[in-house]
């Protein structure tokens, strides 16, 4: 992913009003490993019901504010497995995170929702090491694994922004 500027940030979110944007707590961008990033996801330290997710859609950076009574600091966490990494090793804690539509639809109270990493740690868990049942000992197999896993985990992010976007 490439590098971004809290004016970018702010300015990407599809369904988030400027005084949501403009109020957001964003993380240390600074302490990023952005070359190890396929998307930004982080909870908002000072509203921890609000989360938010940017990445690249269509060459732009492309944010949604999402919501989650789940994600909460000390709250019941859910065993699943996240719908955009599909980690079958991590499952210990995923939430259910509700983004309203933009644009009218949104203004209508439409809402998407999707089990994530709770902490957003897909991109991370899409490159642990495959187990020996995924790969065996091929190197080149556990590098095809790793490489799809990535392709896969960017692709059902970026669909999931878009239909955030989208003006059904």
């Amino acid at each position: 992913m490439n590098p971004l500027t809290e004016k970018q940030i702010r300015a990407s979110f599809l369904n988030a009003s400027k005084r949501e944007a403009a109020q957001a707590t964003l993380p240390d961008l600074d302490d990023l490993d952005w070359e190890r990033l396929d998307y930004l996801g982080w909870r908002d330290r000072k509203a921890p019901l609000s989360a938010y997710v940017v990445l690249e859609l269509d060459g732009e950076p492309t944010g949604v504010l999402l919501r989650s009574n789940d994600a909460k600091a000390g709250g019941k966490r859910t065993k699943g497995v996240c719908a955009w990494c599909e980690d079958v090793v991590v499952t210990e804690d995923v939430s259910l995170y509700v983004a309203k539509r933009g644009g009218a639809s949104g203004r209508n109270g439409n809402t998407i929702g999707t089990l994530i990493c709770t902490e957003f740690a897909c991109s991370r868990n899409v490159r642990r090491t495959p187990t020996f049942t995924e790969a065996g000992n091929d190197p080149a197999m556990r590098e095809l694994i790793t490489d799809r896993r990535i392709s896969g985990l960017r692709e059902r992010a970026a669909r999931f922004v878009a239909e955030v976007g989208s003006t059904r």
